[in-house]
Parts: C-alpha cells; structure tokens; sequence
C-alpha cells in the first residue's frame, strides 16, 4: 500500500531520551500505548463557513462509546445561505439555541476531560474542527482544552498517508463509502462524528501499520504527513497562483495564536 514517509519507531522523532514533544510526562503511558486499545471519542461541527479562523459554529455534537452529547449553537452572526444549503440550519433552526460562550464552553471542557482520562479523539480533518474550536474559545475567553496533552486521530490524514497518490475526493462520506462504514445524513454532526470514529477504527483493523502505533507515534506521524501534503500543495499552488498551506498547521493551524483573547 502506498505511504509517505511512514515511520514507526518511536525513536525517530528526534527528541532527547525522557523528552515528549507533544504530551507532559504524566501522560507518557497513555502517550505510549497503542492508539485504540483503549475507548475512543471523536468531535464535529456544523459551521457558518470554511475559515476555521473566522466562521463560526452552528452544531456539535461530542461521541464516546459510552455517551453522547450533541446541540444547535446561536453563532451570533447571520448563517450565510451556501453554508444552510449544506446542513440545513438557518435563523429559524437555530432560534432559541445556546449562544456560542455557552455551548462552546462546555465542548472545551468536554475536550479537556478526554485528555485527563487519556482518551484519543476523532475528528475527520482536525485542523479545521480544532482550529475553529480554539478560534472561538478566544473569541470569546473561554479556557482552552490542553491541546498539547491530547491525542488526535484525523481519518482524513491518515487517509492521505497510507494511499496519497489516490485520485479522487477524500471528504468524509467519500472514504465512508471506500471503507464501507455507513453514513445517512451527511453534514450533521451527529451522523458525522460517528461515521468518523468507524472509520478510524476500520483504517486500524485494516492497516496494521496503523493499529500498531503508540498514540505519540499516532501524532508524529500524522504531523509529518500533514506537512509533506501541504508542501505538494504549495509545489503546484506557487506555479497557479493559489495560496499556500502551513507545513506545520496540524492538529492546529498555526495562525490560531495570533487571534486575541476577549
């Protein structure tokens, strides 16, 4: 199967011996152990466009294998017609709905309590999910989860890692249907999500390259795979005059901490 750049030692990463790069030290055996040997949860948002920076949330909703936790959210903006055409919430869905301090407060503290129980979270094209998550707990001053404790499992990512020359479209319900997880309502967080966290568990049963990594491994690899995709972009974006993406702008887009706290 195709890969790039695949790497599994741990001791690849290039940090002195006793150093995690991504995790405290508290955390180096939920870092060290295999990805989904333990519970798993995953994340998705319904939003008002497609600057993580800038839009924002309409829907979550929250997964575990235990419970679950979904919600409309009043962004406080107006949800421009394109993004209601997609998932169906507009003015009137969304009338009465928990402002966005309130609901996305209580998603931080959700992500955060993952991270003290060392669950790894699912979130299909992380760094857009978890950068408009940062974006708008500074929006509003709301304490952040513990980004650099907490592991990211991005299907899409790893999607893209194991096969990169593949052509065609890898939006959610387009590796759904490759791996033949079941997806009915496409766009709504709730379907999304879980659709999400079968298909990280799927890429694991299939992909023992995949299921044999640490959670830490998990991150480094991910990471390296995001930035040798966003430099195969840059490569043909330069001669076409398209923007640029950031090597380093996974599991969150670097420009996140330049945005103000309220």
């Amino acid at each position: 199967m195709e890969n790039a750049g695949f790497t599994k030692s741990g001791d690849s990463t290039g940090d002195s011996p006793g150093q995690l790069p991504f995790f405290t030290r508290a955390f180096a055996s939920v870092a060290e152990r295999r990805w989904h040997d333990g519970p798993l949860a995953a994340l998705d948002f319904e939003t008002t466009g497609v600057d993580p920076l800038h839009d924002r949330v309409v829907s979550f909703a929250l997964l575990t294998d235990e419970e679950a936790h979904d919600g409309l959210v009043d962004p406080g903006v107006p949800v421009p017609p394109a993004a209601s055409s997609i998932h169906g919430l507009d003015a009137a869905a969304l009338q009465g709905a928990p402002s966005s301090v309130v609901a996305i407060a209580v998603v931080a503290r959700w992500v955060d309590r993952l991270v003290d129980r060392g669950v790894p979270l699912v979130v299909f094209n992380a760094s857009y999910d978890l950068t408009m998550l940062a974006a708008e707990c500074r929006r509003h001053g709301i304490v952040e989860p513990d980004w650099w404790r907490l592991v990211v499992v991005d299907p899409y990512l790893v999607d893209w890692g194991l096969a990169p020359r593949r052509r065609g479209q890898r939006r959610l319900v387009d590796v759904a249907e490759r791996l033949g997880v079941r997806l009915d309502a496409a766009h709504e967080a709730n379907a999304d999500a879980r659709a999400a966290l079968e298909v990280a568990r799927v890429q694991a049963a299939r992909n023992p390259q995949i299921a044999d990594l640490t959670g830490r491994q998990l991150m480094t690899q991910q990471q390296r795979w995001f930035s040798a995709k966003a430099e195969s972009w840059n490569r043909w974006a330069i001669d076409h005059g398209r923007s640029l993406d950031d090597p380093a702008g996974w599991p969150l887009a670097s420009a996140v901490s330049d945005l103000r706290t309220a």
